[in-house]
């Protein structure tokens, strides 16, 4: 299996990118999570990595942090989740996100993720329930920022504004303050 590759970032192409490694490039598909922290074209990147052999192609799963790879791994486990619908999990929310959904039982949070109806985040909350503390433990702060959101998007904005202003509080603020935290950004 190939488990990590280093070399020059060729091209970047959502939700892929060539890697060139000594001569040899190789498609790595990778979350949308991991495709924006890449560097620009031509810099030297490292990615961890899951090799998927399937009848008709062999497909390379790029991450940039081994948590994500990890996350991954136990995804694809779940009954009738595949690796695109990993990836669309991965790339709606960060390991530690995820790992907090699960501990809260929060089906909301990840049937906002495009592809996930309500019976394939119930089974997501069944199967990965403790699996994923030791692959990335919620986190207060994770668990707290996931209450900044759920209190946003129950007042009426939408997922992405909600998202992108919870990303700009500290980590350390309790939910009430995040909250209004959160508000006053919003408003200005």
């Amino acid at each position: 299996m190939i488990g990590r590759l280093t070399g020059l970032l060729i091209e970047k192409q959502p939700p892929g990118l060539c890697l060139d490694v000594n001569g040899v490039g190789y498609d790595i598909d990778v979350p949308m999570s991991t495709f924006y922290d890449l560097p620009e074209a031509g810099a030297k990147v490292t990615l961890y990595t899951h090799l998927a052999i399937r009848e008709d192609a062999h497909v390379l799963y790029g991450f940039l942090r081994q948590d994500e790879r990890a996350t991954f791994r136990a995804l694809i486990k779940v009954t009738g989740i595949g690796a695109r619908t990993a990836l669309a999990i991965l790339s709606g929310m960060s390991s530690a996100d995820l790992s907090a959904a699960i501990a809260q039982q929060d089906t909301a949070l990840l049937t906002r993720i495009p592809g996930i109806g309500k019976k394939t985040a119930e089974r997501l909350l069944l199967e990965l329930r403790g699996k994923l503390d030791a692959i990335a433990p919620a986190t207060p702060a994770a668990t707290g920022q996931n209450d900044v959101l759920n209190a946003l998007l129950a007042l009426g904005y939408s997922d992405r504004e909600a998202r992108a202003t919870v990303k700009t509080l500290p980590a350390d603020l309790g939910v009430s303050e995040g909250i209004r935290a959160a508000l006053k950004v919003l408003s200005s």
